[in-house]
């Protein structure tokens, strides 16, 4: 087709201006004498029909006073979503019970939701009335399970499309997918289907200020004309309700205007109200520089349908809180942060132009001298004439674009070299007749011819003209979306043309919205939906890049005086124009949601709506290049994301995390439930075990002529299967039940060595002992009785910690028995030497329990000695146990014991002999413990070093109860065999003292009843229930108080 048939084909095209999407103000004229008079009638009046409602959090203090207090409280906005298609009411509960369950339970300092953003679908047939007091129900109704009893603010609108997201559920039934890699929320898009998007935030120290505008309302923004005495500002202050008349009682937002903190606005215009936008934004902007503007329009799935929007405030008149007309919003100030961007989705076509003539002095020109009227000044001002290629800046992009084209061919058949040179010459021709200035019509007919088939059906719909941001200022990456990936934001602001001029083929943007000045770049665009991908995802990585530069930079920008928050977002919002969506990226809804988790994956609410155009400055938040023009605007056919945070470092909660914990708590308790059930059952069978199969509940046990216990050992094979040939037989025990708790105890160690000789012979292990003694790899016995001795030395009574599971009496004497933290709580607090329980008859332990005892104290003094500048010291460890056997002494050996306890009661003389040789063969220490002085005469009579330590016990053998007054020990003490004793092994043996120390009081402490012992020649106590009746907390301070 050729130009001149193309160029008035456009311009018929293009003299409606508009698609549906873009702002319906395109045709606007200003009167500043109309417009003073209206402001001044504006300022005197003190009745209007807007309305503004502006209210400090009912829910908080005022901001002063949570300044002074310890508020952690989390910064949390958490979205329910739901499609229900049949009715509205119904799908805002599920939805607003949806956002409740993604909530923290609330607090004294948080008793009412701060805000709520409803999006809902323009198809349901009910009123829209219904929505404000269904979500306020739905809050109220769940007070007894969320806490909550009220809302304080609520904004929203009716929507061609609704965005909203679920909490991701939580499983904790397999860890094969890392925490990492799970996203807080799942997003969901509704594009002209029925659907209902609540999010509920809880903004802890922020002022919000709830508002509606009505488009008769806003006066026409004179550039600050009007504004020299100081009023102006306070009319556009006063639209939004935070004029100096609102403020007079507040002593939070003075505190808050007293640091220049200008607040942050999210608007949600009803469609009608764009006529008044332009001025609205300039207005505000002019009163709050500093202040931050992000929001969309209103819209509906059909045209043929009212736009609605809400407003809602806790204690205001709230009789229309559905409006047809105007503008809510939301205005904060205080602890929150939002961060903004915008993506267009225009690909560049052609190259890059430069203006070289405008409407006021080009050819043929509508200003000039000749124009009489506003509107043919602005007309003038926003047409561009005629262009000219920019031969310098069109090969740098072109190369640039070059690239970016050969990197998606990677692995494609190469073109050939020919082909190439070909087309290089074929576009230096074609580039070389735009040498010359042309109008912008007949370039775009040019371009056009180059472009694919649905490009150029594009071009034929609608013109659109990128213009250069800040001209030479703009920063130093000329690609487009190199610049977004870079964070430097957008290069170009593209606009659609509203008019064209049939004559002189110039193009005109809507009026008032752009000064064109001669020698700007411009650029032609048309969109695209894969290039909108890369934009969006360029304009995310970014983002993500800028953040991590703050990280890098010290909570600073590239040296910016602006503090840069590091806290990680609470909040998303994603407001795409009508026109996005599947309409643009094709395939499945929900692309630019999908996009945001890809990148935000720990943001627990994602929401929003499709909107008929997006407010706010083209880069937002994302990057600040000096000279670069970033005002607030009206975009169309683009979409807006705003991420939330705080500025404080407050706690963040986590939907997802809470589930999980939640989860894991009831798994806990099941298991917990589980356990006592299990402890129980064990403590009942231990229990019988000692009272009546060990003979307690029978008559007295039989004693010896010296009063000691009759123990006899028992057949081990008695009753058990013998094989002969291919039969298995066996003979019931006739006759087998224990007269003591002792004997029973003897019996059934009997039975358990048994069963460890079958699995490992005495040989064999014998052999491995002796391995593991001659291996220098392997750890060796440490001096157990050496840091003791050494311990009591300036006379202090050394306390021996004891770790043991249960009493065979009284049951266990933990409800959790976690040995390793255990053994390293007692490490931390100062343990000289640890005694552990390794008795699985009686007492629940295990061969197993030394081993973990041992590696648990190493790591603890390796932990320890950290903190000081002492060596690593770890305490030996004593194994506790009936030892019958010497296949015993050589398990514990293997299991790390340096110590081991003989019952003397259960042994006979030459079976102490016998083991004590053993022990030290093999480099164990011994310690025995005693009951009566005639097993201390029996120890009298072994060689001096057989022993290393003498331990007067407590226990009543017969029952193994203790002797709750603790006379026992005290008399053994102070017997004429323990000085026999004393004088045939030396002074240098210690006596220890076991049972009920610690618990056992006279004197009305339990102090009273150590200082005792000490005073009958005791050196110490192995303590193990008295450890177990005290907290965890207090462990290192008794044992220091013990030790007097």
């Amino acid at each position: 087709m050729s130009s001149h048939v193309l160029i008035p084909f456009l311009f018929l095209l293009l003299r409606g201006g508009t698609t549906a999407f873009q702002p319906q103000s395109l045709l606007r004229s200003k009167s500043i004498i109309n417009n003073n008079f209206f402001l001044s009638k504006f300022a005197a009046e003190s009745a209007t029909s807007w309305s503004a409602t502006r209210s400090i959090i009912s829910s908080t203090k005022l901001y002063a006073e949570q300044s002074s207090i310890n508020d952690n409280r989390p910064q949390v906005f958490a979205t329910g979503y739901s499609n229900n298609p049949a009715s509205l009411t119904t799908a805002i509960e599920e939805a607003t019970a949806a956002a409740l369950s993604s909530l923290p339970p609330a607090s004294d300092l948080q008793y009412k939701i701060d805000l709520a953003i409803v999006c809902t679908s323009s198809l349901y047939d009910e009123p829209m009335s219904c929505i404000v007091p269904n979500v306020i129900k739905v809050i109220e109704a769940s007070s007894g399970v969320y806490g909550y009893s009220g809302l304080n603010h609520l904004v929203g609108c009716t929507a061609g499309g609704v965005i909203g997201s679920r909490t991701t559920a939580a499983d904790t039934s397999s860890e094969s997918s890392p925490d990492s890699k799970k996203r807080e929320c799942t997003p969901y898009e509704a594009e002209a289907t029925p659907a209902v998007s609540v999010t509920l935030a809880l903004l802890p120290n922020v002022d919000i200020t709830t508002f509606h505008v009505n488009g008769e309302d806003v006066p026409e923004f004179d550039g600050g004309l009007f504004q020299r005495g100081g009023d102006g500002s306070e009319v556009w202050k006063r639209l939004v309700g935070l004029g100096s008349s609102s403020n007079d009682d507040d002593e939070a937002s003075n505190s808050i205007d007293e640091d220049n903190n200008d607040p942050i606005f999210m608007m949600i215009p009803s469609p009608a109200f764009q006529n008044k936008l332009e001025d609205f934004l300039s207005g505000l902007q002019y009163a709050y520089p500093n202040g931050q503007t992000f929001g969309g329009i209103a819209s509906t799935v059909s045209s043929l349908s009212r736009a609605r929007i809400f407003c809602y405030s806790d204690g205001a008149n709230n009789s229309g809180t559905v409006h047809g007309n105007g503008c809510v919003g939301v205005s904060f100030r205080g602890d929150i942060q939002v961060d903004t961007m915008i993506s267009q989705g225009a690909k560049p076509v052609g190259g890059v132009y430069r203006v070289v003539a405008t409407g006021r002095n080009g050819p043929g020109s509508r200003g000039g001298a000749s124009s009489t009227s506003t509107e043919e000044d602005e007309a003038a001002r926003s047409t561009i004439g005629a262009i000219m290629l920019d031969e310098a800046a069109t090969a740098e992009v072109e190369m640039l674009e070059g690239e970016e084209e050969e990197e998606e061919e990677v692995g494609k058949e190469d073109e050939a070299m020919d082909e190439k040179e070909a087309k290089k010459a074929r576009l230096a021709a074609e580039y070389a007749k735009s040498r010359i200035p042309k109008p912008p019509l007949a370039e775009a007919n040019f371009i056009m011819r180059r472009l694919s088939d649905d490009d150029q059906a594009f071009m034929r719909r609608a013109l659109l003209i990128g213009l250069e941001r800040g001209g030479s200022l703009v920063g130093r990456t000329p690609n487009e979306l190199a610049r977004l990936a870079k964070g430097e934001g957008h290069r170009f602001t593209v606009r659609q043309v509203a008019s064209a001029g049939m004559k002189d083929g110039s193009v005109t943007f809507p009026l008032g919205s752009v000064d064109i000045d001669v020698g700007a770049r411009c650029r032609f665009f048309v969109r695209d939906g894969d290039f909108a991908k890369k934009e969006a995802k360029a304009l995310w990585m970014g983002y993500k890049k800028k953040e991590l530069e703050r990280s890098l930079f010290g909570g600073k920008e590239n040296g910016d005086d602006e503090p840069s928050s590091l806290n990680p977002p609470t909040g998303c919002l994603v407001l795409p124009t009508l026109d996005r969506g599947v309409k643009l990226y094709g395939g499945k809804p929900g692309y630019e949601s999908g996009l945001v988790s890809d990148f935000l994956p720990n943001v627990p609410s994602i929401s929003g709506f499709f909107a008929n155009g997006v407010l706010g400055k083209l880069d937002g938040t994302l990057a600040g290049n000096v000279g670069v023009s970033n005002e607030n605007m009206l975009h169309g056919s683009s979409s807006q994301y705003v991420v939330f945070r705080s500025k404080t470092k407050r706690p963040i909660y986590s939907p997802y995390q809470a589930q999980r914990d939640a989860i894991k708590a009831a798994a806990a308790k099941a298991e917990a439930d589980a356990a006592d059930k299990e402890l129980a059952a064990e403590d009942e069978k231990r229990s019988r075990m000692s009272k009546s199969s060990f003979g307690s509940e029978s008559a007295a046990a039989p004693r010896s002529e010296t009063g000691e216990l009759i123990v006899k050992r028992r057949e081990v094979h008695s009753g058990r299967a013998l094989s002969v040939s291919t039969v298995e037989w066996s003979v019931a025990e006739k006759t087998a039940k224990p007269t003591s708790a002792l004997e029973g105890y003897m019996w059934e160690k009997e039975t358990q060595v048994d069963r460890l000789r079958e699995r490992t012979p005495l040989a064999l292990l014998m052999t491995n002992c002796k391995a593991a003694m001659a291996d220098p790899t392997k750890p060796k016995p440490r001096d157990w009785i050496g840091p003791v001795k050494q311990a009591g030395a300036d006379g202090k009574f050394v306390i021996i910690p004891e770790c043991k599971r249960m009493e065979p009496t009284t049951g266990s004497l933990r409800k959790r028995y976690d040995l390793s933290k255990l053994v390293k709580l007692l490490t931390a607090a100062g343990a000289v030497a640890i005694s552990v329980n390794s008795d699985g008859v009686l007492f629940g332990g295990s061969m197993e329990d030394i081993t973990k005892a041992r590696e648990a104290s190493n790591s603890a003094a390796v932990a320890k000695s950290l903190d000081s500048d002492d060596g690593v010291v770890a305490p030996p460890v004593l194994a506790s146990d009936l030892l019958l056997y010497p296949y015993q002494l050589y398990k514990l050996r293997m299991a790390g014991a340096d110590a081991v306890t003989l019952v003397v009661g259960a042994l006979e003389s030459k079976d102490l002999l016998y083991l004590t040789k053993i022990a030290s063969t093999i480099q164990l220490q011994v310690l025995a413990s005693v009951t009566s002085e005639v097993q201390i005469e029996m120890l009298t009579k072994l060689g001096p070093g057989s022993i290393h330590a003498l331990v007067v016990s407590n226990r009543e053998l017969e029952t193994f109860d203790f002797d709750e007054s603790g006379e026992q020990a005290l008399s053994l003490l102070k017997s004429e065999a323990l000085q026999s004793f004393r004088e045939k092994h030396g002074s240098d043996v210690p006596f220890l003292v076991e049972g009920r120390v610690g618990i056992i009081e006279r004197d009305g402490d339990n102090a009273g009843y150590i200082k005792a012992l000490k005073e009958a020649g005791a050196f110490g106590a192995i303590v193990g229930g008295g450890i177990a009746a005290i907290n965890d907390d207090i462990v290192a301070q008794s044992l220091t108080s013990w030790a007097m």
